[in-house]
């Protein structure tokens, strides 16, 4: 598998944003802006959770494994693999989500005296860290998820889990 790159993550996030803010100006003008959901922070921070708590716990489990403890649970690596995918998938996703509500939210600065408007760029923020927090844990889990032999091969993006 191709690790992640942290310029696409990037790049996805500025795109996102960029027209996600043309977006919300349009929408203002023809009418009312779409609210930012209170939802979409706490689902994003589920999805870090979930995929910190994979990683920590395929971590664990590869530790032991390597210091061929009695009754260690191994990784198969099918696992290990498709929660890489699951990580990759996700930190995709979060860019795309994260800047989404990064551009809403800068167009809502414009208008933080109104209490409604105030309460949507706090909700895009903490989207924003949310998704940054997603993308974490998903470098996090891929990194946990890497062959021993692929530090001594060379390039990013050799034969991975």
């Amino acid at each position: 598998m191709k690790q992640l790159r942290l310029k696409v993550l990037a790049g996805l996030f500025l795109v996102a944003g960029i027209l996600s803010w043309g977006a919300a100006r349009l929408w203002d003008a023809v009418g009312t802006l779409p609210s930012v959901p209170i939802a979409a922070p706490i689902v994003l921070t589920v999805i870090a959770a979930v995929l910190t708590a994979t990683a920590l716990s395929i971590r664990v489990r590869l530790k032991a494994q390597r210091e061929r403890r009695p009754g260690a649970k191994g990784v198969e690596p099918l696992m290990a693999a498709r929660a890489v995918v699951f990580g990759q998938a996700s930190a995709l996703v979060a860019a795309l989500v994260a800047g989404m509500y990064g551009g809403t939210g800068v167009f809502l600065l414009d208008s933080l005296d109104v209490p409604a408007r105030r309460d949507q760029a706090l909700y895009a923020a903490f989207s924003v860290v949310a998704g940054i927090a997603v993308i974490a844990a998903a470098l996090f889990l891929e990194r946990v998820c890497r062959l021993p032999e692929d530090d001594d091969e060379g390039g990013p993006g050799k034969a991975r889990v």
